[in-house]
């Protein structure tokens, strides 16, 4: 399995670009499907939002 590292605005271009597309039951780049992780920087009991991570790590893993 391949891992990515992006930024939140990289993950957003990834997705205004189509790079990243939500097939409905799950999201899909370049053919394979990916799993998206929000990574932050406090513990995960205080957070209040996922999608406010600074960065998200892309696990490409395999074929759709």
């Amino acid at each position: 399995m391949e891992e990515l590292l992006v930024t939140r605005e990289e993950l957003i271009q990834l997705f205004e670009n189509q790079i990243i597309e939500d097939s409905g039951r799950g999201w899909i780049m370049e053919g394979k499907v990916v799993d998206i992780v929000a990574l932050h920087d406090i513990e995960p009991k205080f957070l209040q939002d996922v999608t406010n991570a600074k960065f998200y790590k892309l696990i490409i893993k395999g074929n759709k």
